[in-house]
């Protein structure tokens, strides 16, 4: 069983539903604009800054066994192009749907002497603590959710070029000559010889040359 401990009323992303006392039916709809908190997203690949405005509309309803929210948040979320490495910024539309559901009441909305007696059923649910539940959960598995595994710049960003690494949207026509691999070995060898080894190359075939004058 999931409680929340001592929720504090002042956290902009803890709601109050004492509004809707213990109606089923009862509807109230709520628009609020909240800080990002920290490590909003996927960590070291994209997500919404700490502190960045999360707009978040939500729609509370009392039910038997607790309150259903329903809602949507909206953001910004910076990032990095997996193809380019260039920075990236994407809007952001989460939605999410959680129950949130009486201490003293069961999945069906029946009074039980001890909340918690089935472990096993507890386990995943999330639970009103003084008519108080805190969206951050929630919000943080809805963000997750809702963003690429693997953000990029534009659908058809062409990437890095393999060989040296530019960037290939600046310069479409980027490319590099091939080389004939026969040739590769003999290039590499011709660009570490010395000056001085490649004078007494040519000195060599020369003196070879009078010789066979005479």
């Amino acid at each position: 069983m999931v409680l929340n401990a001592r929720l504090d009323h002042r956290n902009p992303l803890v709601f109050d539903t004492h509004e809707l006392g213990r109606r089923p039916g009862a509807q109230q709809r709520l628009t609020r604009t909240v800080d990002a908190p920290q490590d909003l997203g996927l960590k070291g690949v994209i997500g919404v800054p700490e502190g960045a405005p999360v707009e978040l509309e939500l729609r509370l309803e009392s039910v038997m066994e607790g309150v259903l929210v329903t809602g949507t948040a909206r953001a910004s979320a910076e990032g990095e192009c997996v193809r380019c490495l260039e920075p990236l910024e994407q809007q952001l539309a989460a939605e999410f749907q959680e129950m949130f559901s009486y201490p003293d009441a069961d999945d069906r909305g029946r009074v039980i002497a001890e909340p918690g007696d089935d472990a096993e059923d507890d386990e995943d649910r999330l639970f009103l603590e003084d008519g108080l539940f805190d969206l951050e959960p929630v919000l943080r598995d809805a963000v997750v959710l809702a963003l690429p595994m693997q953000p990029v710049c534009r659908e058809d960003c062409p990437g890095l070029c393999a060989e040296c690494g530019a960037r290939l949207a600046d310069d479409p026509d980027h490319h590099h000559d091939a080389v004939d691999i026969r040739w590769a070995a003999l290039q590499g060898l011709a660009g570490t010889m010395k000056d001085g080894e490649k004078d007494e190359m040519s000195g060599a075939e020369a003196g070879v040359d009078e010789k066979q004058e005479k």
